[in-house]
């Protein structure tokens, strides 16, 4: 009964003009008297804004903020990947060679989440990481490695919630949420970060210019909370074994190491 109340609820406030109301508020100069007791229920982190928060004219400003330029710290071992984002761990594992993943108990297909046969199958049998940002977190997107851009494309319309509530009773959310996707080759082989969108607001606004990618730069920022799925060719990732799921990760932190075979 919980889950099919949840699932009518989150169809019912994901309609078309609930999300043009929510984006129009978020960006008006109304909402900027919500700005304090938003920083305030969600206990962010003033000292380490680029701006004083009366600075912030909208909610859309302040979703998006900049940080101070020492505010995070990129680990620069050679073989490091990054977090690309402040997140929350939420899962992470092995792609099954037929091309399914499990998330809070759910099976989700990178087939579907990809969309496209000819990148599929450099990741089966590779490996994923699931990165969530609530409203609190800092809502801009990293690269969380060097690399080349190959390919970047965007899936999807509707988002539903990618919360842990929205993976475990959701309908394939990561893998039917509008989404933007980029595949990165390194040195060690490809890497896709799949951007995924929160619920009312689908904006991804991407940031980086040309095809270069540098480990900590800014690619990209969500208008909203939302999740970051990294997906990892066969042997060429593995993660650091400190790393417990759930856990709480700031961007630039080590998830892991690429290996060679």
């Amino acid at each position: 009964m919980f889950q099919m109340l949840y699932r009518t609820l989150i169809e019912l406030t994901n309609g078309k003009w609930t999300s043009v109301v929510l984006k129009w508020f978020s960006r008006s100069r109304i909402s900027r008297f919500v700005v304090p007791s938003f920083a305030k229920v969600y206990q962010l982190n003033q000292d380490e804004m680029e701006r004083e928060l009366r600075e912030y004219q909208t909610l859309h400003e302040l979703f998006v903020r900049n940080l101070k330029q020492d505010a995070r710290s990129i680990d620069q071992s050679t073989e490091s990947v990054v977090s690309p984002v402040d997140a929350v761990i939420e899962d992470i594992g092995a792609i099954k060679a037929s091309s399914e993943i499990t998330v809070k108990g759910k099976i989700y297909s990178i087939e579907e989440m990809l969309g496209d046969q000819d990148v599929l199958h450099k990741y089966l049998n590779g490996t994923y990481i699931i990165l969530y940002l609530s409203p609190s977190h800092y809502h801009r997107i990293h690269s969380p490695v060097d690399g080349t851009v190959t390919k970047q494309w965007t899936l999807g319309s509707k988002s539903y919630p990618v919360n842990k509530w929205g993976l475990k009773y959701g309908v394939r959310t990561l893998a039917k949420n509008f989404r933007v996707i980029t595949e990165v080759k390194t040195d060690y082989g490809h890497v896709s970060i799949v951007k995924v969108g929160a619920m009312f607001v689908n904006s991804i606004e991407t940031t980086h210019k040309g095809s270069t990618l540098t480990k900590g730069g800014e690619i990209a920022y969500f208008s909203f909370g939302s999740t970051v799925v990294l997906l990892f060719e066969q042997g060429i990732f593995q993660i650091d074994p400190r790393i417990q799921t759930p856990k709480d990760i700031r961007m630039g932190e080590k998830l892991g190491s690429f290996t060679r075979s």
